[in-house]
This record gives C-alpha cells, structure tokens and sequence, in this order.
C-alpha cells in the first residue's frame, strides 16, 4: 500500500496513521481532533475506520443543541454559555453550523467569529460546519463530529443550528437537551416557533432581555406552552442577556439539571436515536437519487395525474419507487 504522509504528522498507509491518530484523539490532542474532525466531516473512507476505533469511547458527553430563528443572537449565546461551562469547569466542545457558501459550499464562518473568545482557550475547541443545503439546518456529518468529540473526551458538546426556523427539527434527533432561542422584535418568527419549534423544546430562552418587548415575549412562549398537551407548560423559559451574561448562570444550571437526567439514561439509548437520524438521512438521499435518475417522460405522466387529482403525490412516489426497483431486479 502507498505510504504517505499526513497534515497531523502522522505517516503510513491508512490503517496506520488511523491507529496512530485514534490514541492520540482520546488523549484530545487538539491536531488529531482536529484531523479526525475533518475526515468525518468529508466523510472519508478513514473517517469510519477512526470512528470504529472510537467506539469503545462513546456515550459520555451530554450534547446540548442550540436552536431558533435567525437573529435570536444564538452564537452570542453560545459563547456567553461556554463560559459559564468553563467556569463551572466543563471543557466544552462545539460544532457551530454555519450557511453554506454558495460558491466553495464551505461554511461562511459567522459563527467561529462571534466565537473568537473561545477559541483561546485549550478547554475548548469549536469547529465550524456548512449545512449544504440540508433542510433541518444540520448535515449528517455533523452526528460524526459529535462523536469525535464524544471520544476526545470533552464534558458538554454544544451544536448551533444555522437558524431556518421550522424545519430545524433535525436537531431533536441528534441532541440530549433541546435549548430553543427567541428575542424580542422578531414578529412572525415567534408565530412559527408556536407551531413548530415549541415542540421540541427541552429550554426555551428569551434572549436580548435588555430590549424593549422582551417581558412580552417572555409572556407570549408561556401562554404558548399552557395550551400544550404532554405537560409542556412545564418547560422552563428564561430569559437571557448574552452580551452582558445576564440570565446564562441560570440557564446552564437548567442544563445542567436536565442533563444529569439523560446522562443517567443507558448510553447506547441515546446514540440509537442519531444513529437513527443517520440511517434516515441515508435512506432520503438514496430516494432523492432514484427519483434523479428516473424516466422524465414517467415523471411527467406522474406529475399530470397529481395535477388531475387522479393520485396523490404520495402515491405517485410510491408508484414510481416501485417501478424502478422493479426494472432493476
């Protein structure tokens, strides 16, 4: 096998710098954790053969998600609460996901700036990652990285959704407490909290409480809450100021308090629900990629029976899967 060498300073063939790069990512160096990030990130062939070797390691850290429309100041949260887990002397990892750009499909990297505190501390490590187009605002790789981090060791891993509002259920399915962020002045943001993101809410957070309308709004996720089924008026709302930390000793103790509750729950329950997630994700793309591939004149006969009411659009995907795999059989 071709030898070669590797940006983290391990060299080899691939198996050997992966069982070089294993150790060294449960001790948390930080440019093995940073390499192995990558690799999962990519979703390279050595990023399952890391993970694999990860395995033994896995189901320690509680995974805090971040969440909620766009200008709830969640990366400004986020830092005001990574201190606080500093303080409390949690080393904290996170994986903050950015927009992607629409040029190198990259993450843009707003989040790592509004972070920059952060990152000089060794207790620390954030990574930024692009959501490429993924609806839920979180790509699959995103599940790879937590366990990266899993692994090397770090108590609390906080992950930052790109905030598109609704569809950022993913994040219920991959983390162990659910914080969702709203601010003041938001408008009909708050309408779609109501009628989606409520729901998964393990913390609701008012954030900017130093701005006009804060109590208001404070007022209207609680009035929210009390018309909920399933004892979700008891869901703790708080109310946070992260430019100055007001509010955040409270709602990492809330965490905190949340989170020794999950942590009690059997590791491997809670990793089957993002492996879950995983097996989904993959499970979409591959129908996404048969309806690609499919005959665009049988597409089309199925889009204009749709249009006359003749099939619904879930018949009609259930049609066309079929005939496809029967072709390929």
């Amino acid at each position: 096998m071709k030898q070669s060498d590797h940006a983290d300073g391990t060299s080899g063939s691939s198996a050997d710098w992966v069982r070089e790069l294993v150790p060294r990512v449960i001790a948390r160096e930080r440019r093995a954790v940073a390499r192995a990030l990558t690799e999962a990130e990519r979703q390279s062939p050595a990023s399952g053969e890391i993970l694999r070797g990860l395995q033994g390691h896995l189901g320690r850290t509680l995974v805090v998600g971040l969440t909620g429309p766009p200008g709830a100041g969640k990366s400004t949260l986020a830092d005001a609460l990574v201190r606080e887990l500093r303080r409390r002397g949690c080393t904290v990892g996170v994986i903050a996901v950015d927009p992607s750009s629409p040029v190198s499909g990259g993450a843009i990297l707003g989040d790592r700036v509004r972070m920059s505190s952060a990152l000089e501390d060794d207790g620390v490590f954030v990574r930024s990652l692009a959501a490429r187009g993924h609806l839920g605002g979180l790509s699959p790789a995103a599940v790879r990285m937590i366990d990266v981090l899993d692994a090397a060791g770090y108590d609390r891993v906080l992950v930052e959704t790109v905030g598109t509002g609704q569809s950022e259920i993913d994040i219920a399915q991959v983390t162990d407490v659910r914080v969702v962020v709203s601010a003041p002045g938001l408008g009909d943001e708050i309408q779609a909290m109501k009628s989606g993101l409520l729901e998964i809410a393990d913390i609701l957070v008012v954030n900017k409480g130093d701005c006009e309308g804060a109590r208001r709004t404070l007022q209207q996720l609680k009035s929210a809450l009390a018309m909920r089924a399933g004892g979700r008026s008891r869901t703790p709302v708080l109310e946070t100021t992260a430019t100055t930390g007001n509010g955040v000793p409270e709602l990492s103790q809330a965490i905190e308090e949340m989170g020794g509750a999950r942590l009690a729950v059997d590791p491997r329950v809670r990793r089957r629900m993002r492996a879950r997630y995983l097996i989904a994700r993959a499970a979409a793309d591959l129908i996404e990629a048969e309806v690609r591939q499919a005959d665009t004149a049988r597409i089309d006969s199925l889009s204009d029976a749709v249009l006359e009411g003749g099939l619904s659009a879930a018949e009609a995907a259930v049609r066309l899967l079929s005939e496809n795999r029967m072709r390929s059989s």
